[in-house]
């Protein structure tokens, strides 16, 4: 049997709050990937996940974005709209920030407690 075939860099991937599919989600995992985060893209993604993370900021921001803090294994430990030009505080715990345009959190049901999962293919 052969190996499955690595993921593509920037490939959309499924995001799921709480079990249920909810976004395509791209996920930052590279130093690059990270640094660029939201900036510079039109239309903003779905939701973009950054990991390893612990804040986040808005500068060259145009629209404020939803943003979690989630710990290692994908538990919602902080929620908040960050504004253009703003930062997240560092929270204990948070390893990854989620990010998606402002609204979405609330669409999706995400809230602290919530658990995030991303599967392997986009939905």
């Amino acid at each position: 049997m052969a190996a499955p075939a690595p993921r593509a860099r920037g490939a959309l991937r499924a995001l799921e709050v709480d079990g249920r599919e909810v976004a395509p989600v791209v996920v930052a995992d590279t130093y690059l990937t990270r640094l660029r985060g939201m900036l510079g893209r039109r239309p903003l993604p779905p939701a973009l996940l950054l990991r390893p993370a612990g804040s986040v900021h808005g500068m060259g921001m145009r629209e404020p974005l939803d943003v979690a803090g989630l710990d290692d294994g994908g538990a919602v430990l902080d929620v908040r709209v960050l504004r253009p030009f703003g930062l997240t505080p560092a929270v204990r715990g948070v390893t990854q920030v989620l990010e998606a345009p402002v609204g979405s959190f609330a669409r999706w049901g995400l809230v602290v407690g919530s658990v995030v999962t991303v599967g392997d293919a986009a939905p």
